[in-house]
């Protein structure tokens, strides 16, 4: 069982959409590299890790959530499975890793979905699934393409999947 703490704009992913998700992105994830940028509970990367992703990373800046992390990581014997402690886009800014599958839920009210997706594509390798869970569906477009949405009471989620022709993880401006 997770825990998680009760602390503001934190809304863990409902059951039925985790399984809706994880039905999307297909009962096994065995070998995949998973980052769940706006941790939170870590729900969503606790599930990929037992689905058999070879890593998954937790970025979480508050420290009481990131508390809670690491005892849930403990209770679950999630060995592979890193957290970090740092804002989404001081880690996005830092790191170098790329990724198969990323979880984007921010908590509510925050609305940097926008911003957030521009950053990412240095760290997706070619074909990579996003999963994005907000209020509201995120406009998307090329080199973006969405492969699901559904809403779930509150909750608008969807299922993208970076298809970009450049691989060659070069800066845009180079």
């Amino acid at each position: 069982m997770i825990e998680f703490p009760d602390a503001e704009g934190l809304r863990p992913t409902p059951d039925r959409v985790r399984e809706t998700l994880f039905n999307w992105l297909g009962q096994t994830l065995y070998g995949k590299r998973c980052l769940d940028l706006f941790a939170g509970s870590g729900a969503l990367g606790f599930e990929a890790a037992s689905r058999g992703a070879a890593r998954v990373v937790l970025v979480e800046e508050d420290p009481v959530a990131i508390a809670t992390l690491r005892g849930s990581r403990a209770a679950l014997d999630a060995a592979k499975v890193e957290i970090i402690a740092a804002d989404a886009f001081g880690y996005l800014a830092a790191a170098t890793e790329c990724f198969d599958v990323v979880f984007l839920d921010p908590p509510f009210g925050q609305n940097v979905l926008s911003a957030v997706l521009p950053a990412l594509p240095p760290h997706l390798v070619p074909g990579a699934r996003v999963y994005l869970e907000a209020g509201s569906p995120s406009p998307v477009s090329a080199p973006w393409h969405e492969l699901r949405r559904k809403r779930a009471g509150q909750v608008s989620y969807q299922l993208l999947q970076w298809s970009a022709d450049d691989t060659s993880r070069l800066p845009r401006n180079v």
